[in-house]
């Protein structure tokens, strides 16, 4: 009995990890929404920021890797993983909702974010990597129905811009794609601090190409000292931001990992309307309070069932 105990009382602790994971990382998906959109105002476009703002923070992680002796892999295996996820979960996503905000706003890009996890959840049941428990699929959908409210809001609004909503909106579909495809091809034996550099490094490579077609640039203007340091700030936050993002991956799973983009949400609305003066959204409280009982129950579901005795 007290082994019993003892076993459950470790199955406990072990969820804080991914908690923390959560609400660590989802705050700074949340303040990488707004320096985006002051990064537009001070001159910097969205692809130099992001290009830059990735190259920093590969750089950041890399040394991290390299200091805890777990260097990126060098595989077949690996190279697919890093170029595949860099598409759908950093560069073209992040391309699209940075694009986005100066169109719809950095607080309705921090509230799309948290679309994903129907998404995830659908694709995670359909692949067989995730139970179905009741309890968190009403979770996902309480996120889900939260986000739903902001977005109806925002396309009823008289000065809507459909197209840039329509972007802003394929965003957390890659994202979700991202989720389930790292989960699926996570390569044997590999670390988070060793994947997430080599997967944004990846991402620095595609962005840089980008950057050589016609119409785009990765040219930062250097006669100021505010946007590299802002670059430097958001190179930061992306380190830590990603870092996060595998450590859930590896210990909460696709589904948990979605709702990253909800507690995103959360912080980055409110930053949005105190910190950079935009009004706050319709809806706002009834959405936020959904996204927040989302978040609680897809939590506590994941606890309960890692703390169900095996039969």
């Amino acid at each position: 009995m007290s082994a019993s105990m003892q076993q459950v009382s470790n199955s406990k602790q072990s969820w804080l990890v991914p908690f923390t994971c959560l609400l660590a990382g989802g705050a700074l998906i949340g303040i990488s929404t707004n320096l985006a959109k002051y990064a537009g105002e001070v001159g910097l476009t969205p692809l130099a920021f992001l290009f830059w703002s990735i190259t920093g923070a590969a750089i950041i992680l890399l040394l991290v890797s390299f200091l805890r002796q777990q260097p990126p892999p060098l595989s077949a295996r690996s190279f697919e993983y890093y170029f595949v996820a860099a598409l759908v979960s950093v560069a073209g996503s992040n391309l699209l909702l940075f694009s986005a905000i100066p169109h719809v706003g950095a607080g309705f890009v921090a509230l799309i974010i948290s679309l994903p996890p129907l998404l995830t959840y659908l694709g995670a049941l359909v692949m067989r990597i995730e139970q179905f428990t009741v309890m968190r699929a009403c979770g996902v959908v309480a996120a889900l129905m939260g986000a739903g409210v902001l977005a109806i809001h925002k396309f009823s609004a008289p000065d809507a811009s459909v197209f840039w909503i329509v972007m802003a909106l394929c965003g957390p579909v890659l994202l979700a794609i991202g989720n389930i495809y790292r989960t699926l091809r996570w390569p044997d034996n590999a670390s988070p601090s060793a994947l997430a550099p080599g997967m944004l490094i990846a991402a620095a490579l595609l962005l840089g190409m980008m950057g050589v077609l016609p119409s785009f640039s990765v040219a930062v203007p250097l006669g100021e000292l505010l946007p590299i340091g802002l670059i430097l700030a958001q190179a930061c936050v992306f380190a830590g931001q990603f870092l996060l993002l595998f450590l859930l991956q590896k210990t909460g799973g696709p589904v948990l990992l979605s709702l990253l983009g909800s507690v995103g949400a959360v912080v980055g609305v409110p930053v949005a309307v105190f910190l950079q003066g935009e009004s706050p959204p319709e809806g706002l409280i009834l959405g936020a309070s959904l996204i927040a009982l989302g978040i609680a129950l897809v939590t506590w579901g994941g606890v309960k069932m890692a703390t169900a005795p095996s039969k």
